[in-house]
């Protein structure tokens, strides 16, 4: 991983970042944020569970977008503590890029840590806030991940489609995913994929198909068993 090449993109409907290497949307052309807010809040049942030193860990950082609105959840659900924010990321993209992405949503979101994300051309890979604390584990989740010393509350998986990035759904990562998760915790993601649900159900999780965002009909949450 070259930090110093920036992730090709193009734009579409102005401010949707797209990824030329996977010919794929970082968040849905719809709404991004609303899209955040049941994909991966209510898919993990948030604000609802969050408490001071709720860890959620995270498969791809893109835009940062995921990251921003938990942290305005956390805020809005008035919640004494720190939120800890783990992301793993391979291709991460520039300052300028996540800027532009956020674009109409960035009213909606804590400007304070919009700022710390920003303040060189380059993702730092630790931003500390007054309530919360971000860690970026750059380079391929396959190799990172499993050295990983810590276990999350909440998984994100968002990873571009399977059928584009394969390597970040492999079932060992979802096994990796599992054993990195404390008991009675919860995934979620966009994807419905057979393949996706049945890697997580071996890993250990207990996978409910539900209602997708916008054009997805279904995704997928699950529970560690």
């Amino acid at each position: 991983m070259d930090k110093s090449q920036p992730h090709p993109l193009e734009w579409r409907t102005g401010n949707v970042p797209v990824s030329q290497q996977f010919d794929d949307p970082f968040f849905s052309l719809d709404n991004g944020l609303a899209e955040t807010a049941h994909v991966f809040l209510r898919g993990n049942d948030l604000p609802e569970r969050f408490c001071d030193g709720f860890h959620i860990a995270e498969l791809g950082f893109g835009t940062g977008l995921n990251f921003l609105a938990s942290l305005a959840a956390f805020r809005a659900a008035k919640i004494k503590g720190v939120l800890h924010f783990t992301s793993f990321e391979a291709f991460p993209l520039q300052s300028s890029d996540l800027i532009r992405a956020w674009g109409a949503y960035q009213t909606a979101l804590p400007t304070d840590a919009c700022a710390a994300l920003t303040q060189s051309s380059e993702l730092p890979q630790e931003v500390i806030g007054p309530d919360y604390i971000l860690h970026l584990q750059f380079g391929d989740a396959r190799a990172t991940l499993p050295q990983w010393g810590e276990v999350a509350d909440a998984w994100f998986l968002d990873g571009f489609s399977p059928a584009k990035n394969p390597e970040l759904w492999e079932d060992h990562l979802m096994k990796a995913v599992a054993q990195h998760t404390k008991q009675g915790g919860t995934c979620a993601t966009y994807t419905a994929a057979g393949a996706v649900r049945r890697a997580l159900e071996t890993a250990g999780f207990t996978v409910e198909r539900v209602s997708g965002f916008g054009r997805k009909r279904h995704m997928t949450k699950g529970y560690k068993r």
